[in-house]
């Protein structure tokens, strides 16, 4: 059943935007490094190459949370560009504090709905990673359409990809996880890098805090990559 926002033609978003607590720490980062860290959405295209201001490759991460796994990775590979996008401003004035705290200079973030900046921000073929580390998965039926990954988001990320580009994504969730592999086989120019509806059994990534909650509860977590053609 369509909520009365959905009736009334308003987008299907997937995600919520809560009221959490923002702490003074979160809020003075926002205050002090928002514009100098935080690229403004305008819904016209981005010029990457003059924001970062170097020709570094790109990887942006959709929905990083707390922002924990973006900062490991972005200190960690010093000569990758890192593009974050995040709707909830707790986890962006955690990122900022930590962009100032150890002198990160190859991150920036967005704060924007991702469906949106991926159709109107990024020029096709214009990234060479895009992760999606533990989307909400939706578990009840009736909230399945919230799902981040369908099959028109996938095909217009997969746009924005370089030739030889990837798509890293994980959940903890298997139905959700057999729902990716459902969509992204289907999707043109995009190949499963491990094999045909295969999971990354070893991922080259960082461990999220969800990730390690996840797994205390025992949950096994799932990984897919998949390379553009």
């Amino acid at each position: 059943m369509l909520s009365d926002k959905e009736k009334k033609g308003r987008p299907v978003r997937s995600y919520v935007i809560r009221s959490g607590r923002i702490t003074n720490s979160q809020r003075h980062a926002i205050d002090k490094l928002w514009n100098d860290h935080v690229v403004p959405y305008s819904g016209e295209l981005l010029d990457l190459r003059e924001i970062f201001n170097n020709r570094l490759p790109i990887t942006v991460e959709i929905g990083f949370g707390m922002g924990s796994s973006l900062i490991d990775m972005a200190r960690k590979e010093s000569k990758t560009n890192f593009l974050g996008i995040e709707v909830h401003k707790p986890g962006i004035g955690k990122t900022l504090n930590d962009v100032e705290l150890y002198a990160i200079k190859n991150l920036k973030l967005i704060c924007h709905d991702a469906t949106e900046v991926f159709q109107n921000a990024f020029k096709n073929k214009s990234l060479d990673r895009i992760l999606i580390y533990f989307p909400d998965p939706w578990p009840k039926k009736r909230h399945a359409k919230r799902r981040l990954i369908q099959t028109e988001f996938a095909t217009i990320i997969s746009e924005k990809l370089k030739i030889g580009g990837h798509l890293h994504l994980s959940t903890d969730w298997r139905p959700y996880a057999d729902h990716m592999v459902s969509v992204l086989e289907k999707i043109p120019h995009l190949k499963n890098a491990i094999a045909q509806n295969s999971f990354w059994e070893n991922p080259k990534r960082p461990e999220t805090k969800f990730e390690r909650r996840g797994k205390t509860l025992g949950n096994k977590i799932w990984d897919l990559l998949y390379r553009k053609e």
